[in-house]
């Protein structure tokens, strides 16, 4: 994929041309040009200079952006925007100087009286002739908009600048025209004629055409720079120079010349210059920058920190781990960038239209003079219907309607830390009818941690807690680094253990003070001393809760058991809730069991649990899911990642693997469920507001063509100056622009109710309820025993069953599978 710069481009038809001549070159796979940025994204086999050749030759320039050198790049992009609201400043004030005078001597003078010096008095013709040289003036001012225009005619590619210099042009030409027609008459002593064409002069629509529409480049060209704030914002925090440990001695040099493994240090209130491990030391750092969360994360020796963030109270010494466009920090810009130059799939009828838009308009602005003159109006009254109708249509805000929400959505997300890779991934996020969450990692914690500690009579938890942690602490297993994690916590310092055993899949022992201490499972502490029907009945107990029981015994007396279970983010109920409220169903994938697996899902709040599912298994759900409707995966582990890439939209945990974060569509930076619904909130946000802009876009020419045209002068006696056209067309891509920017505004952490999508809505009519025709029920017993059986199944609200009749009717939350209800039932020694 390469990425250019493109320059020249001033509407969407611009972008639209661009885009046909390049995908119409051998090897080149996908093209997308962005009006917003002014860039465009390649992708294919084909040489660069080739895609630049075909560029020019639509009249248009490009280069290749060299992602390498993001400094200077960014300090170029920033003066391009600079100088040129400078020079549209310029021209717009210029042009207003010269325009006063002009709507002084035409409208102020002529229509209302207004003293002017006694040489002009009365002399039309020199009134006239001054006229003329203000318009050329502003028309010289304002010269881009005929060599852009005129460039593009001549090219076959008209855009909005033809439409301006056309109708300017016109306007200017025509009056022209008249202007010698009165010198004709002046010349014959015809007085009356002199003032008859002295009506009929357009220099002002023409100067005031040019101006307005400046003033609308102008502020579209400030709000065009507000959506990238965002953007800017995140690249103004890369450092400039970092403190590298260079010959024993502290030396600061540019940040570009830190290398991998060199050892950097920062001060208390110093930005993190690269990615890091911390080697020396211990701080809090501020991460809000590429997360959101404003609370800083303590950083201690072995701990990661990334580039921008900020040191906020201790001394750290670290060694480089990634640098220059490998950080943390740059590969977010990147994708924001990248996000913001693609398109969403929402945007092809506005590219479609902005194709042909161009020349439709100035047929139907011929087409304009032509019937009025048939219809015997005069030439002067003819023409400015049509150019009325040149001046009101505005392709650009239907080429802007996309992009700069695009910009401004992306933005957003990258400030709150999630990040979205393309626009299609922020567009269908929105669209999300069923979201499947990993369990492990994304529900739950991803590590063990003690959960319970339960000791047998004549033992206290420190005791129970001290044996266990003095056996586990020479164990490599997850759960025995849980329980020595929550010793250390509990400063319970470990005795000295000889003779220690792991036994594979049973647990371990050894010797503490001369006694021999065992700890492991049920079965296997069963197996060597004598366990009570007590410790039995708890141990079951918390299995059934989805917990790993651990029995500790020393000379074959139990002192106690400790539970150890991945427990679930405190974050993840609420996430869950969010979703089932923003109508979603939420359904968990695990390979845990199906007791384990239940437990965590009824804790968690999800719809669904698919239990004992493998990568393949997972990926298989989704494609299952995707036949219903529109699917979000959520995961993090090497596991996910085929999950992710089939579903509809791929979202990874920010602090999963590279691979599931290379698989997804969207990232979350914090790692926080409730990212997910605020995500799939900001996509429906972003996407409204997209629709808002294509319709105003669209009903803008849709009311103003026809208005311009005259057709309502017959029926209403409605008209619009060329000038009122221009003022509209003006403002149209501000209101674009500025709608776009209220996104900003946009708490996407709110929770809302919202309305269930129609295939959820359509799903749950179907399956409802279930009936099951039950052959062996006898007797009120037999019913009872037959409704907690399917009660207890997940997704069953309830069972109203009746031995009478020899059925069930089986309320529903989603669709159970049929095996499942009659398993249930077979299970307790009935037919179904």
């Amino acid at each position: 994929m390469e990425k250019y710069s493109v320059t020249g481009m001033s509407c969407a038809s611009c972008s639209a041309r661009v885009e046909k001549a390049v995908k119409k070159l051998d090897g080149v796979n996908s093209c997308s040009v962005n009006l917003l940025t002014n860039s465009m994204i390649v992708e294919g086999d084909v040489a660069s200079q080739t895609v630049i050749k075909a560029v020019e030759d639509a009249g248009y320039g490009a280069s290749l952006i060299d992602n390498s050198d993001k400094e200077n790049k960014t300090s170029h992009k920033e003066t391009d925007e600079n100088s040129e609201i400078k020079s549209l400043k310029i021209r717009l004030f210029s042009s207003i100087g010269f325009l006063l005078v002009l709507m002084y001597i035409s409208m102020g003078h002529m229509m209302w009286g207004f003293p002017v010096p006694k040489f002009l008095g009365e002399n039309h013709l020199a009134l006239a002739l001054l006229q003329m040289l203000l318009t050329g003036i502003i028309m010289v001012i304002n010269q881009r908009f005929f060599v852009s225009g005129f460039k593009g005619l001549i090219h076959k590619s008209p855009n909005m600048d033809t439409l301006v210099a056309l109708g300017a042009g016109s306007a200017f030409v025509y009056s022209t025209y008249v202007l010698f027609a009165m010198t004709a008459c002046a010349v014959n002593g015809d007085h009356s004629g002199v003032m008859e064409y002295s009506h009929q002069l357009y220099f002002e629509s023409s100067a005031m055409i040019l101006t307005l529409i400046t003033l609308g480049k102008m502020l579209e060209s400030y709000s065009k720079g507000k959506t990238t704030n965002a953007l800017k914002g995140l690249m103004s925090l890369a450092p400039k120079t970092a403190t590298v440990i260079r010959n024993g001695e502290n030396v600061t040099v540019p940040v570009e010349q830190v290398s991998r493994d060199d050892i950097f240090v920062v001060k208390p209130g110093e930005s993190i210059p690269v990615d890091g491990i911390v080697i020396e030391g211990n701080s809090a750092v501020n991460e809000s920058a590429l997360t959101g969360e404003s609370i800083p994360v303590d950083k201690a020796v072995g701990d990661s920190v990334s580039g921008g963030t900020i040191n906020q109270s201790g001394y750290m010494k670290c060694k480089a781990t990634k640098v220059g466009e490998d950080t943390t920090l740059s590969q977010i810009i990147k994708m924001v960038s990248d996000a913001s130059a693609t398109k969403a799939p929402v945007a092809k009828i506005a590219d479609k239209v902005s194709g042909v838009f161009v020349p439709i308009v100035i047929a139907i602005a011929v087409v304009t003079i032509i019937v009025w003159l048939a219809f015997g109006s005069t030439f002067g009254f003819a023409l400015a219907r049509g150019i009325s109708v040149l001046v009101i249509s505005c392709p650009c805000a239907l080429g802007l309607a996309t992009p700069v929400a695009i910009m401004v959505g992306s933005g957003v997300g990258a400030k709150n830390g999630i990040l979205f890779k393309t626009a299609e991934s922020l567009e269908n996020a929105g669209k999300t009818d069923y979201v499947l969450l990993d369990k492990t990692g994304t529900i739950t914690q991803g590590e063990p941690s003690v959960t319970d500690i339960i000791p047998n009579k004549n033992y206290n938890k420190e005791q129970l807690l001290k044996l266990a942690c003095s056996l586990e602490e020479k164990s490599e297993h997850p759960l025995a680094k849980a329980i020595t994690k929550d010793a250390r916590e509990s400063e319970i310092i470990p005795l000295e253990v000889s003779n220690f055993k792991a036994l594979v899949g049973s647990g371990v022992e050894g010797i503490i003070k001369g006694e021999k201490a065992v700890g492991g499972s049920l079965d296997y502490i069963s197996s060597i001393c004598q366990v009570e029907d007590e410790i039995k009945a708890k141990a079951n107990s918390l299995s059934n809760a989805g917990k790993t029981p651990l029995i500790f015994a020393k000379n074959e007396n139990v002192v106690g058991i400790i539970a150890v279970a991945d427990v679930i983010k405190q974050d993840s109920p609420k996430a869950i809730q969010e979703l089932k409220s923003m109508g979603i169903e939420v359904v968990m994938l695990t390979g845990d069991n199906e007791k384990t697996a239940n437990a965590i899902g009824k804790k968690a709040g999800v719809h669904r649990v698919i239990a004992g599912v493998l990568p393949e298994g997972k990926e298989k759900a989704v494609l299952e899911y995707k036949e219903k409707g529109r699917v979000a995966m959520v995961g993090d582990g090497i596991n996910d990642a085929p999950a992710l890439t089939q579903a509809d939209v791929g979202i990874a945990i920010g602090a999963g693997t590279d691979v599931a974060i290379d698989s997804a569509d969207v990232v979350l930076m914090k790692s926080a469920l409730t990212d997910v619904p605020a995500s799939i909130r900001l996509s429906r946000c972003t996407l409204r507001n997209i629709h808002q802009n294509l319709f105003w876009a669209f009903i803008y020419n849709i009311i103003g063509i026809p208005l311009a045209s005259g057709v309502w002068i017959p029926l209403f006696g409605w008209t619009l100056s060329p000038m009122f056209g221009a003022f509209a067309m003006s403002l149209s891509s501000f209101c674009v622009v500025t709608n776009a920017l209220r996104l900003n505004l946009v708490n996407i952490h709110k929770d809302k109710k919202y309305r269930k999508s129609k295939s959820i809505e359509e799903k749950e009519k179907k399956s409802m309820t279930k009936t099951l025709n039950i052959k062996g029920m006898m007797c009120p017993h037999c019913e009872g025993t037959v409704k907690k059986a399917l009660e207890e199944i997940d997704g069953v609200i309830s069972a109203d069953v009746s031995h009478k009749t020899g059925t069930a009717i089986v309320t529903l939350k989603y669709d159970v599978s049929e095996s499942i209800l009659k398993k249930a039932v077979t299970d307790k020694g009935y037919e179904v």
